[in-house]
């Protein structure tokens, strides 16, 4: 330990000797009422084109040569402040800013967009700015953070209504989603329509995808990280909106001045009358949902913060029937499904360049599905949980300007129900209760990063992690003791290297190795919500990957436009897979019904933004190819031969751009636009005619894609001005969605052939082929939001 100590120390000095000629400049940023401390508040200084966001005790370090300066502060929800100084002494600032009740007139540049894509060595990072996202057009004019995250480079779903994101190619649930530190099994309302975050809970948006912080693990494609706003305001404040498919209503206030303050954000949702809109097949179909985000922020001290989040989302619909159970008659199928999520987190500072985080997690995801009897009042429920209990400690230490590292351990304890069959009072249904799975999964981790010089900086990691599955719980099913003592062990490197090629460009390279544990099992074009999870055991190994990635970054006209492009290659292993015709229901060896399968994607991402002014916006193009391979033994088992195939979410060209127009202090309109290649789909080899029935035979997967998918959005706000001793502000939104009605196809599907229609295969069968689109008219929405303080 005393060699660790005086190694840093040494380091320390060395990295002072690049300091010469040099001054330090403290910023440090705090609310102008309230006078606490703001953390992770954006700092642009130019011309030097370099910044940073402050640490836990709201203050920002950095050291420079003797100059003159912009100092540019912001923070979500507050004033936009600017400061003109000369640097030729160390000197600390002091920024006080002010609450801002309406959004920016114009878009700031992110501090970390600018340090991400120039001189910080984290590659594939999207930090983004809820702001802007704000301002998108979006579905029945609900502002949606998945849906307009789609407009971004690399990212997708698989139509319409996904259950989540698809991030350079990978599958939903390879794709950590955390809120509030809490992860989210189920991010959707509305079959995929809406997320389940109420637009004005959320501060901040964080996607990584490349050499991923080794804070992060446990997905094996990206970590999308989403933070609840602080409640910090000096008197109450009531936010709202009134909708035609939701409203939300938010409430922030202080409870004891200068000490404890609320957060509560809540949404409701009724959409039985609108469905059938959406499509002829949802007449008789009913939904609805509602989300509560809760947050009590104490100042404990000058040295701690505690925070306390409560997070609970719902949704229940009612749909034709879709899967059945013997021996129950019934025409339709509801699903029920919660989230109840609830973080812990305490920062104590022990400096300015020092805190130690301690957060505690504990979420519980319960979905079912509901059979209802037509014959009698009984109801057949299926059901399943997922338990997630979790610590984490860290603690950030920065050395100086060109060093700082932290270290940490995460401890998280799984507990599964994979499902259970609850009978009621039936007598002709038995009830079933699959085997119950638990595990451990522990993490240390740690990473630090280094300027070599003013041109070279790199960030180092290394996260481990030791899995051991609880055998009790399989004793029942297992086959071998190999099953019973289950215990795996995964090194994750991460490396992020970038080179300044001047004050306004940089090259970066990355690397990063991730291991997944946990999988979502399904068989269809996106996982339900009710679709089942499963731990990783001796049969079902963890899912690992290794991505890399170059990088070219440039900023253009004094950084009021951003360009870049990214390049990345990602190999996989343990690839989850199903053999044909597998029926995954309440089945409790499901180990033998999945084959695991090797994976490759890779593709180049170009970005242009232009991200001040009244004109802004931004265009991205994406060439992106994602493949699979099985390496099953049975020739029964092999999927599509052995062979790589395309993946589900294999679109080769995806095209998004986005504009934004401000006309003057009341209009603002914007437009959008996305072009993707249609989705890979399996189109049937043969058909065979047995008893009087025609079947498909299908022997290749995903031989065919679907029509390309492209649609165009509009929306225009008129926003009023706040008048004197008037306390209410509000504005009204419309949008419409998909403007030209164009029926983009969801899946395709094969029934016995309608008459005097054409279909693409089998024209001289009974048997056609059809597709299914979801949203195949234009979606028009009008919104009123609203503001008293």
């Amino acid at each position: 330990m005393n060699k660790v100590v005086l190694y840093i120390a040494l380091m320390s000095l060395s990295i002072g000797a690049f300091a010469q000629n040099k001054f330090e400049l403290n910023i440090e940023v705090i609310d102008a009422k309230t006078n606490t401390f703001l953390e992770s508040a954006e700092v642009i200084i130019e011309p030097c084109q370099c910044g940073g966001v402050t640490n836990a005790k709201g203050i920002f370090e950095i050291e420079l040569v003797e100059d003159d300066y912009k100092i540019t502060v912001a923070y979500i929800g507050y004033r936009t402040e600017q400061r003109n100084i000369r640097l030729d002494r160390d000197r600390f600032i002091r920024v006080e800013v002010n609450e801002e009740t309406e959004e920016l007139e114009e878009i700031v540049l992110s501090a970390k967009s600018l340090m991400e894509s120039i001189e910080s060595p984290q590659m594939g990072a999207l930090y983004i700015n809820t702001l802007v996202m704000k301002k998108l057009p979006a579905v029945a004019g609900e502002y949606d953070i998945l849906k307009s995250m789609t407009m971004l480079s690399g990212i997708t779903n698989s139509g319409e209504i996904s259950n989540g994101l698809s991030v350079r190619g990978g599958t939903l649930d390879q794709n950590l989603l955390l809120f509030e530190y809490a992860p989210v099994f189920n991010a959707t309302h509305l079959f995929g329509l809406f997320s389940v975050f109420t637009p004005e809970a959320v501060s901040s948006v964080n996607l990584y995808r490349a050499n991923i912080p080794s804070r992060y693990g446990g997905r094996s494609t990206s970590v999308l990280d989403l933070r609840v706003a602080n409640p910090f305001v000096e008197k109450p404040q009531i936010k709202g909106s009134l909708g035609i498919v939701s409203s939300h209503l938010s409430v922030q206030t202080p409870l004891i001045a200068n000490k404890l303050y609320l957060g509560a954000h809540s949404r409701v949702g009724f959409t039985d009358f609108l469905l059938p809109l959406f499509s002829k097949r949802l007449q008789n179909s009913k939904a609805n949902f509602y989300d509560a985000t809760i947050k009590l922020q104490y100042l404990a001290g000058v040295n701690d913060q505690i925070s306390l989040t409560a997070f609970r989302t719902n949704d229940f619909y009612q749909l034709d029937l879709i899967s059945k159970i013997d021996n129950i008659n019934s025409d339709i199928n509801q699903y029920d499904f919660s989230t109840s999520n609830y973080s812990l987190n305490w920062t104590h500072s022990f400096s300015d360049d020092a805190y130690l985080k301690t957060i505690a997690v504990n979420s519980l995801y319960n979905p079912k599905t509901i059979f209802p009897d037509n014959a009698s009042d009984n109801e057949v429920v299926y059901s399943s949980s997922i338990g997630y209990h979790a610590l984490h400690n860290e603690y950030n230490k920065t050395v100086s300007d060109r060093f700082k590292y932290y270290i940490g351990q995460q401890s998280i304890l799984y507990d599964l129900e994979p499902g259970t069959l609850a009978p009621g009072s039936s007598l002709s249904v038995t009830g079933v209760q699959l085997a119950n799975e638990k595990a451990l999964l522990v993490s240390p981790y740690a990473n630090m990063e280094f300027a070599f010089s003013d041109k070279l900086r790199t960030s180092i990691g290394m996260r481990f992690n030791r899995f051991e599955l609880d055998a009790d719980d399989f004793e029942s099913n297992a086959t071998d003791e190999l099953e019973l003592n289950t215990t795996y062990y995964g090194a994750e490197p991460r490396l992020g290297i970038s080179w300044n090629l001047s004050d306004d460009s940089s090259i970066k390279m990355s690397f990063a190795r991730l291991h997944q544990y946990l999988q979502n099992i399904y068989n269809s074009t996106t996982p339900l919500p009710t679709s089942r999870w499963k731990l990783s055991d001796a049969i079902i190994k963890p899912q690992s990957s290794n991505s890399y990635g170059l990088g070219y970054y440039k900023s253009l006209r004094d950084g009021e436009v951003d360009f870049s492009i990214e390049a990345y290659y990602r190999n996989s292993a343990n690839n989850l897979t199903y053999k044909p015709g597998t029926d995954f229901f309440l089945e409790p060896r499901i180990q033998n019904e999945i084959i695991q399968a090797d994976g490759k994607a890779y593709g180049v991402e170009l970005n242009l933004a232009k991200t001040q002014g009244k004109v802004n916006g931004w265009v991205n193009y994406t060439y992106s190819r994602s493949f699979l391979k099985s390496f099953a033994e049975k020739l029964g088992d092999r999927v599509n031969n052995n062979k790589w195939y395309a993946s589900d979410f294999d679109r080769p060209h995806i095209l998004n751009a986005t504009l934004n127009l401000e006309g003057d202090i009341y209009n603002t309109w914007s437009f959008n636009a996305t072009y993707q290649s249609g989705r890979p789909y399996t189109v049937a080899n043969s058909i065979v005619d047995i008893q009087d029935l025609t079947v498909p035979i299908f022997i290749e997967r995903n031989n065919s894609r679907l029509r390309p998918y492209y649609r165009f959005d509009f929306s225009w706000k008129v926003k009023y001005g706040k008048k004197v001793n008037r306390r209410w502000v509000g504005d009204w939104t419309f949008t419409i969605y998909n403007i030209t009605g164009r029926k983009n196809p969801f899946n395709l599907y094969y029934e016995q052939r309608q008459a005097n229609l054409n279909t693409e295969v089998f024209l001289d069968s009974p048997l056609g082929s059809y597709e299914l689109a979801v949203l195949n008219s234009p979606i028009l929405a009008l919104t009123y939001n609203f503001v008293f303080d």
